[in-house]
């Protein structure tokens, strides 16, 4: 056992296992979070080595930072992964502490941990938190976690209705967004062509389209769109990402007489996000169950006037409103003029969008891994 400072930090520099859903070779905003804790952790001048195992990575890897060994032996199956968890755990360098990337992985975390002798971390990223789990070991284990870190303020405090873990193993850590990886530019005039957007006022969503949840708000724009074009004729909605609900949304587009006004998109890459977002006029939507919605901080980051839900993690995205319209997403009113709103208003990128900068989310990733040792030094 090294030794350690007075606040549990231990005197030589940290190995840290990481236990992911998906990261590099993932796809949406689980896995874009994961890649930048990861790459947090990595950049800490106190972390020796990340060894990160996935769940899946069914894409292509992107670029890792060197201290960043990403398993990919784990991916496949529940045996894969519990195979490649026994072996870096028996093999590997004796780990300061246990990152666990998602709740349904959290009971093979503690397991870790007890077996290293180190304090866990939980991620808590949204709905999967918002009730209790439905397993009980799962349960057992978050009430057992040294410390869980939330995107949100709402996530942690629907968490701590069912999993009421003290303050002081609480933390929250906001997703981050890479400034130097979005802008505000022209509009790409061939790929609005090629969507059939040349001309139009744009207003844009980017997410899944998941018939189960139906969270996003997609159908409630599509139903106002009607409304909207009477006070903005040339109106069209842009709907970027996949998902089993299209088939419906599609329907839903023709019998609101507005076909021609819907364009799905698709799947698109991370590199193509940029050149999609500037095609927009505004970013609008009125979700029920985001845990926080990093594709707003992706789109003001492009310069997009912003609609977000007052009910959910997206509030706080937009930090109570000071960066875009908070409305109820229920309020068809309040929806069509926050959208006619949006629009008129000129583009531009907030000032200190900073605030959720990789310059201060690499800081906060730091404390929360320092007070989860030291937290687990006063725990034993």
């Amino acid at each position: 056992m090294p030794q350690q400072s007075d606040d549990g930090v231990p005197h030589r520099a940290l190995n840290i296992l990481a236990l992911v859903t998906d990261a590099y070779g993932g796809h949406g905003g689980i896995a874009k979070q994961s890649r930048d804790v990861l790459e947090a952790m990595c950049a800490d001048p106190g972390v020796a080595r990340v060894v990160a195992l996935p769940r899946a990575a069914d894409h292509p890897l992107q670029p890792m930072p060197h201290k960043l060994l990403f398993d990919r032996a784990a991916a496949g199956g529940i045996a894969r992964y519990v195979t490649a968890l026994a072996r870096h755990l028996v093999t590997g360098p004796r780990f300061d502490l246990i990152y666990c990337a998602h709740l349904n992985l959290l009971p093979l975390a503690r397991i870790a941990a007890r077996m290293a002798g180190s304090p866990s971390v939980a991620c808590l990223h949204g709905i999967e938190a918002w009730p209790p789990h439905q397993r009980a070991w799962s349960r057992h284990a978050a009430r057992n976690t040294d410390l869980v870190m939330s995107v949100s303020q709402l996530t942690l405090d629907r968490f701590r209705q069912w999993c009421p873990l003290p303050l002081n193993r609480c933390v929250v850590v906001p997703n981050t967004v890479h400034l130097d990886a979005f802008a505000m530019t022209g509009r790409d005039e061939d790929l609005a062509r090629r969507l059939g957007l040349a001309g139009r006022t744009v207003i844009m969503t980017l997410g899944r389209m998941d018939a189960s949840e139906k969270a996003k708000g997609f159908d409630r724009i599509i139903a106002i769109l009607p409304r909207v074009m009477r006070e903005c004729p040339n109106i069209a909605y842009l709907i970027v990402g996949r998902g089993d609900d299209r088939e419906r949304l599609e329907r839903l587009a023709v019998e609101h007489g507005v076909a021609d006004r819907v364009v799905f998109a698709g799947e698109i890459a991370e590199a193509d996000k940029v050149a999609y977002y500037n095609l927009a006029d505004a970013y609008v939507m009125p979700s029920v169950a985001e845990g926080f919605g990093l594709v707003f901080l992706e789109a003001l980051a492009c310069g997009l006037p912003c609609v977000a839900s007052n009910t959910d993690g997206g509030r706080e995205a937009l930090r109570e409103g000071k960066y875009g319209q908070l409305i109820d997403p229920f309020d068809a009113d309040a929806l069509e003029a926050a959208i006619l709103t949006a629009v008129a208003t000129p583009r531009g990128v907030p000032a200190d969008l900073d605030y959720f900068g990789m310059a201060n989310f690499q800081p906060r990733i730091s404390a929360m891994m320092r007070q989860a040792l030291s937290l687990s030094r006063h725990r034993k």
